[in-house]
């Protein structure tokens, strides 16, 4: 089976060195970084691709799908497998279509919206933005590895998001082409309210291969930690920058003791025993945060400019996820959820998961903008993993008490992702895959029947 499909793919690539089979090239473009799930690990390890291949435009993306739609073979979607739910593990063989060759930069407008292929680096775009006066609205703490096309197939903010939300606010994504996987297969355009049937559904229903991507004004960046005694002391304060429209900043986290401890390379800017708050200011506003730093019995443990991504030391390396990482490096029972606290309502559901949990449980908090232009404490906790039944019941306890928790342990997309209440992407699988042949079995709602009649 799989000659077979490696030959027919390389008489439809224009160079038939693009079309993988190699054992190892296809564990790797099978898999991203669902082992930081324990739950997921022993449920992903084994599955891979029949084939890869690399296209380097639509229309050998058009025919990519059009063969495998004709002989009925699955396709997995592949950016740069920075994920962590599994997005691009193709759980039932066919065809890995990587789209890291697809990385053009076509423009930059005049208006700051960068259009782009899907397999550009965010962290060359970034570069190249800030040469012209942009950069990034938000990026992920992968930023030098992650791709434009997988952060809007499989992400949903980072760093940025504290003052533009995320990708699905604020019209961040201006439009995207899109290939199907119809009996003929199309480019779709989807521009404005469209991009939401195709935003973060995990390459389930179309093939970004063209990507309007608005940017923000560059703003000249000082990197900025403060030590603090307890973690209430650290949220406080970083939670009065967070929310303040006064302060220019592009990321506020605060990590409780001992999660600083994990991240051993910048240990200078850690204090024992202390819980860590780690912000991007704009640089005028540098001296006035370390000021209100001290008047909030804040300890200023490092101040220093963000150049680009290849910034030494780059602090948003222990944000987001990679926070996971380091407490997984330091201890591998770690593991972690994505939750939303309520603005109004956190310290209360931190003292229900405290008391309920202790230490199993550490708060790790992103604060970032939602639609309605109101600052939330979101949060990576970082948790101790025994068992898969003592994780899903805090899953459920976090629940009860109105934390909002994108479960990171499930490979599908209702329960890990941001699947839309009015059910817009699950429509246009409908449309646009109705085989179901796109990533089967990530979107569990989807089922054949529903189209075949």
């Amino acid at each position: 089976m799989q000659d077979g499909i490696a030959a027919a793919l390389s008489q439809v690539i224009a160079d038939p060195a693009r079309v993988l089979t190699a054992p190892a090239v296809l564990d790797r473009l099978s898999h991203d970084f669902y082992w930081y799930s324990p739950i997921l690990r022993p449920q992903l390890a084994a599955k891979k691709g029949d084939v890869a291949v690399q296209p380097v435009s639509a229309d050998e993306v058009l025919a990519v799908m059009r063969f495998a739609g004709a002989h009925e073979i699955p396709v997995t979607v592949r950016g740069a497998g920075t994920g962590n739910y599994g997005q691009c593990v193709p759980l039932h063989g066919g065809i890995v279509l990587d789209l890291s060759s697809m990385d053009k930069l076509e423009e930059i407008t005049a208006d700051g919206v960068a259009v782009c292929q899907p397999g550009l680096r965010l962290g060359a775009l970034e570069t190249e933005a800030r040469k012209k006066g942009w950069e990034l609205r938000m990026y992920p703490s992968t930023l030098v590895k992650a791709s434009v096309g997988g952060f809007l197939a499989g992400g949903s903010g980072g760093i940025g998001s504290v003052a533009h939300g995320q990708l699905r606010d604020f019209d961040t994504v201006r439009g995207f082409e899109v290939v199907t996987m119809e009996e003929e297969p199309r480019v779709v355009l989807h521009e404005g309210a469209a991009v939401h049937e195709i935003l973060h559904a995990w390459g389930t229903n179309g093939v970004l291969t063209r990507i309007w991507f608005a940017l923000a004004p560059a703003v000249e960046w000082v990197q900025f930690t403060a030590a603090f005694d307890t973690y209430e002391e650290a949220f406080s304060f970083g939670e009065s920058i967070a929310v303040d429209s006064g302060w220019t900043k592009r990321l506020v986290t605060v990590f409780e003791w001992p999660i600083p401890s994990f991240f051993t390379p910048v240990k200078q800017v850690v204090r024992e025993g202390k819980a860590l708050v780690l912000i991007m200011i704009a640089k005028g506003q540098a001296p006035h945060l370390r000021k209100a730093a001290e008047r909030s019995a804040g300890e200023v443990t490092f101040s220093g400019p963000y150049d680009g991504p290849r910034t030494q030391p780059l602090l948003s390396d222990y944000t987001w996820n990679h926070t996971t990482l380091w407490a997984m490096k330091a201890d591998a029972a770690y593991t972690y959820l994505q939750c939303g606290f309520s603005p109004t309502e956190c310290r209360e559901q931190f003292r229900h998961l405290r008391e309920r949990y202790g230490d199993e449980i550490l708060f790790h908090i992103e604060f970032m903008k939602n639609g309605d232009g109101v600052v939330i404490p979101g949060a990576i906790p970082v948790v101790r993993f025994t068992t898969e039944e003592r994780l899903n019941g805090m899953i459920d306890f976090c629940r009860t008490i109105g934390v909002f928790v994108a479960n990171p342990h499930v490979n599908y997309l209702e329960d890990g992702g941001r699947f839309r209440a009015d059910n817009i992407q699950l429509r246009a699988k409908e449309k646009y895959d109705p085989r179901g042949l796109m990533n089967p079995g990530k979107m569990i709602s989807f089922h054949k029947q529903a189209v075949t009649g």
